[in-house]
């Protein structure tokens, strides 16, 4: 998953603390004492008119004359100054393809990932029929309008045209990736799927966060330029797969309300602190209130496999997906009747946590090990109860015997499973079929 992922996803910050601003909107210097201020930047202020039409899109004196004020008015509400200009650059969906691709001049479509695919799989999100990164690439190249890019400093437009439409909501959001990089540094990593939500939970959950009371201050104080009609959808011809586009609307969709949690115990200054101690599990964005004392516990899996089966040559060997992932494993596989984008369940809150290892045998066959951790037996049951359901009621699995579970080819999770509770301990091993499934992971 990439930083660049969303567009201007409207967020609604119900129950959430909107900061004062001091001051009124009056006059200003055309030109700060020392050539600059909070909320100035480039010749404007926050409250400055610009002189621009939106109808045909921006050109490039006009976006530059935008990007200025808005810049000015991300600093007025983050309480944080820019510390360089921030360019804007505009391509065509073509060229982000090739660049997300890699610039692999040509390429059909991304590198396939038979590692990530069996992690996908197991959370029955992404079937057989579909890679792992043709899905995401699907995803990305047909949302993305807008995002800032850390290794290049600036923000980047996608555009059919050389004057794009730009919607400040989207201006706005990225301009704070750029302030965040210029003052905390944007050069994150995380191991797993679960670290990089939880970590995207901080960062883009302060740009949706600026962003929406950006748009609460159009509404109500500032003259803002009008954002362009909707165009009803990002004109990439690809596909989405919902139960991928949920877990990676996550952090846009818990963030911001972690963020106000943090904001409301302690201002600006407390959502700095963020950015030297992200969140390190999703389960912490979206319970703000686990933040940061709930530790994930750290699982190994013991390698078990014969002779025929083997782990991939990957660092790290597993990943760990989160309370996140799997709540829309449960949502998307209709074992769960709340809402798409609470992110909280019965089957899926209670998690400890998980790891899911990989495994490949030399004719191209894949399978894996998840084992979870929760909090307690009975958060443990209600996971392994949903999910046992999930693949007789939306996969058609017969059930040979006991714990064994068979979907057939008409389902696109076409495999054999074994599903163990042990305590606390759930232990699902995923093979092409039943006799795989001792020869990747033998029980004990």
């Amino acid at each position: 998953m990439r930083r660049e992922l969303l567009l201007a996803l409207t967020i609604v910050l119900a129950g959430c603390t909107v900061p004062s601003f001091g001051g009124s909107e009056s006059d200003h210097p055309a030109t700060p004492e020392g050539g600059d201020a909070l909320g100035w930047e480039n010749g404007y202020w926050y409250d400055d008119p610009v002189d621009v039409t939106t109808d045909d899109g921006l050109n490039a004196s006009e976006r530059e004359a935008v990007t200025a004020r808005t810049m000015a008015r991300v600093e007025k509400i983050r309480q944080r100054e820019f510390t360089s200009d921030v360019p804007v650059e505009v391509i065509s969906r073509a060229e982000y393809r090739n660049r997300s691709r890699g610039n692999q001049s040509g390429a059909a479509g991304p590198p396939a990932d038979p590692w990530n695919d069996q992690v996908w799989e197991a959370l029955l999100l992404i079937g057989e029929d579909e890679g792992s990164s043709e899905a995401i690439d699907d995803t990305l190249s047909t949302s993305v309008q807008g995002f800032y890019s850390p290794s290049r400093d600036r923000i980047v437009i996608v555009s059919p045209t050389e004057t794009p439409t730009v919607d400040r909501g989207t201006l706005s959001h990225e301009l704070v990736h750029a302030l965040q990089d210029q003052q905390f540094g944007l050069n994150t990593s995380a191991e797993t799927q679960d670290t990089q939500l939880s970590t995207d939970g901080a960062i883009e959950g302060e740009a949706n966060y600026v962003q929406a009371l950006y748009r609460n201050r159009c509404d109500q104080q500032w003259s803002c330029i009008a954002n362009p009609e909707a165009s009803g959808g990002g004109g990439g011809g690809g596909s989405m797969n919902p139960g991928l586009l949920t877990v990676l609307l996550q952090p846009y969709v818990s963030g911001p309300r972690f963020v106000d949690s943090v904001y409301e115990e302690g201002g600006w200054e407390a959502v700095d602190a963020l950015h030297r101690q992200y969140p390190n599990s999703t389960e912490q964005v979206i319970h703000p209130d686990r933040y940061p004392d709930e530790e994930p516990v750290e699982l190994t899996v013991p390698d078990r496999s014969t002779d025929e089966w083997s782990r991939f040559d990957h660092d790290p060997v597993g990943d760990t997906v989160g309370e996140a992932s799997i709540f829309a494993t449960m949502y998307h596989n209709n074992q769960t009747d709340a809402d798409r984008y609470s992110y909280v369940s019965d089957p899926s809150e209670g998690w400890a946590g998980d790891k899911v290892v990989p495994y490949k045998d030399g004719t191209g066959g894949g399978g894996y090990v998840w084992v979870s951790r929760w909090d307690s037996e009975q958060d443990a049951r209600q996971f392994s109860q949903a999910y046992r359901a999930a693949l007789v009621e939306e996969h058609g699995a017969s059930q040979p015997r006991e714990n064994v579970y068979v979907v057939p080819e008409s389902s696109s999770f076409e495999d054999a499973f074994r599903i163990t509770r042990t305590g606390d301990t759930v232990r699902i091993v995923n093979g092409p079929t039943v006799d795989d499934l001792s020869a990747i992971h033998r029980p004990r």
